[in-house]
């Protein structure tokens, strides 16, 4: 277990995709009695690494989880079953959906397999704003969707754990009904107004210089909107068609993830009256300029 900074401690559970990067961050925050951020999948291997990597008379008395996602909250249940710990979250898979995406999501829009932890409930619900402290640490909860709904962000001092929100290696999935772009450029502006240290993501190294990288997701955001409007220009297209001719240089098996970036711009442009689908929202629906 790596040592990042006083009281809060890493380790990386063994689950290495082009998806996650190296694997799941786990956190360990205080000492004595510690509170546990994304125990991450279900894996034996990692629930012991945990266990094992306490110190002497350590104890694990909260369980916190940033977001629904196979690859951050499923083994919270396991470690909880083992040691007592509470599981702490904004709330189930759905909570926090804007309403275009609880509308998507009644209409049986559902998001693109990039598992979901259907199965997820907390114990206890955090909302915006709450701090939650015991022992030497405390963590006050952010609610920031974007990539997710129920996202949280959790504030330790000028340091923030960004989940799956801002990461250093890659800008982060966003896959109507669970992400929403919306959403996302609203929790950015939040945690940038936060001015906060260093950035300790779901996935890959702490980042050093957080206002630049936000800085960076944003505008690579506005670009991708820039350039679907333009492929817009003469024709209509799904999301599909404009997928194949934006991503020209990423590797097929990546297109799906891909694809449901471009529906989330897509729903975001509807929502300014830039574009317009001439069917109901929909994954498969053509969308012209207005």
């Amino acid at each position: 277990m790596e040592q990042l900074q006083s009281g809060l401690r890493c380790l990386v559970a063994p689950n290495p995709s082009p998806m996650t990067y190296q694997g799941t961050c786990t956190y360990v925050i205080g000492t004595g009695d510690v509170a546990v951020v994304d125990p991450g999948p279900i894996h034996q291997g990692h629930l012991r690494a945990i266990l094992d990597g306490l110190a002497p008379g350590e104890r694990i008395t909260h369980i916190l989880v940033t977001h629904a996602h196979l690859d951050h909250s499923p083994g919270a249940r396991a470690l909880s079953e083992a040691t007592g710990a509470p599981i702490y979250a904004f709330g189930p898979p759905e909570a926090g959906r804007s309403d275009v995406m609880r509308n998507l999501a009644a209409r049986g829009v559902a998001g693109g397999g990039e598992g979901v932890d259907h199965g997820f409930a907390p114990d206890q619900r955090l909302g915006n704003g709450e701090t939650l402290a015991h022992g030497d640490w405390a963590v006050t909860a952010l609610h920031t969707p974007g990539h997710f709904c129920n996202h949280l962000c959790f504030a330790i001092g000028d340091a923030v754990l960004s989940g799956d929100l801002i990461m250093g290696w890659s800008s982060t999935l966003i896959s109507p009904p669970d992400g929403d772009l919306s959403d996302y450029y609203r929790s950015l502006a939040q945690i940038e107004a936060l001015r906060p240290r260093i950035l300790y993501p779901g996935h890959g190294a702490p980042v050093r210089d957080p206002l630049p990288l936000i800085a960076e997701h944003r505008a690579h955001r506005e670009t991708r909107s820039a350039q679907i409007l333009q492929a817009l220009n003469s024709v209509s297209a799904t999301p599909a068609h404009l997928t194949a001719q934006i991503y020209r240089d990423l590797p097929s098996a990546l297109h799906g993830a891909a694809q449901r970036n471009v529906f989330a711009h897509l729903i975001e442009l509807e929502q300014q009256k830039k574009v317009h689908a001439t069917t109901p929202l929909h994954p498969n629906a053509e969308f012209s300029r207005c």
